[in-house]
């Protein structure tokens, strides 16, 4: 493919711009590669300034369930701009929003909108500090919920990805209030618990993680997870940034049967637009101010353009049966792998969940992030490579997931399967 455009840009950009991106996963270092730089997309492709089209499995990390482009989320965008583009004071959009959120997400009686899911986390940390009066969160090696200054302790996804599992400018007086437990150990937490005795806040948690790549929970973890924690006198924290409205309309709080005491959301609940949200039990969520002690503010909280997009989207998913649409088009895709790449058990493993897929190469199982370092990164590296060049958009990165949406169309999934198995082939 002829790139000459997206490296006269990236060129540009690496000027004025540091690492020529504005998010570090972008800038393609982990393949060592230079990155392509976006145009334009429709349904299920990605089109960059040199004209060449992709399959895309980004999909924005994530909201693009309906594909790119819909028609009717573009209606509500431009006709709430038409009206105006923000007022810091409430709209009846905001309320319909959080009403849509609480419709399918039961355990959110309560719900606060931001402008992101690093915020989201954030907020949701502090009100479960200030709930309880205590100081330590439990988070879990390799997940990522956003690059807020606690949250940055061993963290997955692009942090990962640029081999800086914390990040400099971090205090260690911020750090040591955050416990880092492994994902699916049980015992892990509970040591935890033992050792920090009436210290623990809570704990927050990717009930399918996502950000070390996909890594599923095994079965009773996250129930014994909520029972321990209360236990002690904690709240449970979902992060559903990823998971909420993909994994089911009530996320993976919906598949599981579990009800979290707060849930933090983004992405797909502004189908593309920055916004996130948390949410939860009224007497936590009334602890928030103006109500309660625990300050949060926002000026462009609950954005109109933003919210209106939200709306949208999610009516559009249950009109369009769109997870259903997405995890069809996914459990497509899974078995031609498996059917066309039996040979490389040995050598690789799909780990996936409703519509989002990754490829370890690693033989055996990944259930923690210990597993999912024992990949082979050099063969990512290779495999990214082959494919980008045959028109499949993925992460540049080992540590995430495929995304799939409702417009990827079975002749995405046969090319999909065609391209991959040579890649790896290839490779192996």
């Amino acid at each position: 493919m002829n790139r000459n455009n997206s490296l006269n840009a990236v060129k540009l950009a690496e000027t004025v711009m540091p690492g020529g991106v504005n998010s570090p996963v972008r800038a393609f270092k982990s393949v060592g590669l230079s990155p392509v730089v976006i145009k334009r997309a429709e349904e299920s492709k990605i089109f960059d300034i040199d004209g060449n089209e992709y399959i895309d499995y980004v999909m924005s990390y994530g909201p693009m369930i309906l594909g790119h482009s819909d028609k009717r989320v573009i209606k509500a965008i431009t006709d709430a701009s038409a009206n105006g583009f923000s007022f810091g004071a409430t709209t009846e959009g905001e309320i319909e929003l959080a009403g849509l959120i609480n419709r399918h997400f039961p355990s959110v009686e309560m719900v606060r909108l931001v402008n992101s899911g690093t915020e989201a986390v954030m907020s949701a940390i502090r009100l479960a500090r200030g709930y309880t009066k205590r100081d330590k969160i439990i988070k879990f090696e390799g997940c990522y919920h956003g690059h807020s200054d606690s949250m940055l302790v061993k963290a997955g996804s692009g942090a990962l990805t640029t081999s800086v599992p914390s990040s400099s400018g971090v205090t260690e007086c911020l750090s040591k209030d955050t416990l880092v437990a492994n994902y699916n150990d049980i015992e892990s937490v509970k040591n935890l618990f033992l050792k920090n005795r009436g210290g623990v806040a809570g704990i927050i948690i990717e009930p399918v993680a996502a950000n070390m790549g996909v890594v599923l929970p095994e079965e009773g973890f996250l129930k014994d997870l909520i029972d321990l924690t209360h236990e002690n006198g904690g709240l449970i924290i979902f992060d559903e940034v990823i998971t909420g409205f993909r994994l089911s309309l009530g996320g993976a709080q919906g598949l599981f049967n579990l009800k979290p005491d707060i849930t933090c959301l983004g992405k797909i609940i502004g189908g593309g637009l920055p916004i996130g949200a948390f949410g939860g039990r009224k007497d936590i969520m009334e602890y928030l101010s103006p109500l309660g002690p625990v300050y949060h503010a926002g000026t462009l909280s609950g954005n109109p353009i933003c919210v209106a997009a939200g709306i949208a989207t999610i009516k559009a998913i249950e009109e369009d049966n769109a997870i259903s649409k997405a995890n069809e088009a996914a459990n497509y895709l899974i078995k031609s792998l498996r059917d066309e790449l039996k040979n490389f058990d040995d050598k690789i493993t799909i780990n996936s969940i409703s519509s989002l897929i990754t490829i370890f190469f690693k033989c055996g199982g990944v259930y923690n992030f210990s597993d999912v370092m024992k990949s082979d990164i050099n063969h990512f590296k290779k495999f990214f490579g082959i494919v980008l060049n045959e028109g499949l958009f993925i992460a540049p990165s080992q540590y995430e997931a495929m995304f799939l949406s409702s417009k990827h169309t079975q002749a995405d999934m046969d090319k999909t399967a065609f391209i991959i198995k040579k890649a790896i082939k290839e490779i192996l």
